[in-house]
């Protein structure tokens, strides 16, 4: 970046600078110019310190941030401050509610309370196999990011750049208000974590749910990955989750009644001990983001509806080690465990075939990418 009329920081250098330190730009610190990458890495030992004493601060700052002083909190996870939301350029096609002031999904809603379920031509069937395939590549690419000391509103910075870097908008962003690209569920946050200022823990356990709309249709999926270390008990929660998203997807086939798909996801879930979350449930996906046909995670629900070829939906329990039970943040998105215990969640979007299913979402080579497993 070219700054003329700075001096470089640097002792003793005195010339006119031409760059500003990129750490320095992500971390709001102002004045960080040097006049070439010579001098930069020269000072880089003592000027790496300032990056240090900032994110101190930050912190400290928001250990004190309270946005709701009435409320009680059910478990140890507290919000930080969030940054503002990032635009997306024109000319990249957008959901109806992305540009509306309260993110009213106008289409979606006019459809509301309907159990009819669509199939899909296989033209609408290409459009939302491209769109889950980019949304793949936008979650191995944040999966990366997952690391001690990297903030949850960093990787939806990562995100949000990803999304459109592919010609796609970020379907959270504005949906119903919701003000970031991607949604980060750390710990007894069971979905619909707001990224913020808060830097990762060791022994984390975090879900990163993606979901991109490109032209005209949206991908959805997400996975929980472990922060560094993390204790046994997490491990068996996060591993017993994802088989209850396997053994749901083994069942997926023509004929099926989408309700039968909680009764298998709560019976590994009981036999391990663990509940199964009933607020949040899969959803039908294609033109529009949440739609007929429900499909609920527990068992004898009510659903409606029996599977049929091009049908597209996602299958998405959320497993705690507590209580299903669930409370919400006074944000009116971060959805928590009551008991302030650990959720896991992981998703796919699904299309019934003939004979049985496409993972539309599924990781079609691992590529070096992190994955749970790698870590059990």
């Amino acid at each position: 970046m070219a700054n003329e009329g700075r001096t470089c920081i640097t002792s003793d250098c005195g010339k006119v600078s031409r760059l500003q330190c990129p750490t320095c730009i992500k971390l709001g610190i102002q004045g960080s110019y040097f006049c070439s990458q010579e001098c930069f890495k020269e000072n880089w030992v003592n000027h790496k310190q300032v990056h240090k004493k900032e994110r101190i601060s930050q912190q400290l700052n928001a250990k004190v941030y309270n946005p709701w002083p009435g409320y009680r909190f059910t478990g140890k996870l507290r919000p930080y401050p969030l940054s503002e939301s990032r635009p997306v350029q024109e000319g990249i096609g957008r959901p109806d509610y992305a540009d509306h002031p309260e993110g009213y999904p106008t289409s979606e809603m006019a459809v509301k309370g309907s159990t009819q379920i669509r199939c899909l031509t296989a033209e609408e069937i290409e459009g939302l196999r491209v769109a889950c395939r980019l949304g793949r590549e936008v979650l191995d690419i944040a999966a990366t990011m997952v690391k001690p000391g990297v903030t949850t509103d960093e990787i939806d910075e990562v995100v949000h750049k990803a999304c459109v870097e592919r010609n796609c908008y970020p379907s959270p962003l504005n949906y119903h208000k919701f003000p970031k690209s991607c949604c980060t569920s750390v710990n007894e946050v069971i979905c619909h974590g707001i990224p913020d200022k808060r830097p990762m823990e060791n022994g984390d356990i975090m879900n990163v749910d993606i979901t991109v709309y490109h032209n005209g249709f949206h991908g959805d999926l997400n996975e929980t990955f472990f922060v560094g270390e993390v204790d046994e008990k997490s491990k068996e929660l996060v591993s017993v989750t994802y088989r209850c998203l396997e053994l749901a997807i083994q069942a997926v086939r023509p004929g099926v009644r989408y309700r039968e798909i909680g009764d298998i996801i709560q019976k590994h879930a009981q036999a391990n001990k663990l509940s199964v979350v009933r607020t949040y449930c899969g959803h039908g996906i294609h033109r529009l983001f949440h739609t007929a046909p429900s499909v609920p995670h527990y068992a004898k629900n009510k659903a409606t509806g029996v599977m049929k070829p091009g049908h597209a939906f996602t299958i998405e329990p959320m497993i705690c080690e507590g209580s299903w039970r669930d409370d919400t943040w006074p944000d009116n998105w971060t959805a928590v465990t009551q008991d302030g215990k650990r959720s896991a969640q992981f998703e796919h979007t699904l299309l019934v075939t003939e004979t049985g299913c496409q993972i539309l979402t599924a990781r079609q080579e691992r590529n070096g990418q992190p994955h749970f497993m790698d870590q059990m």
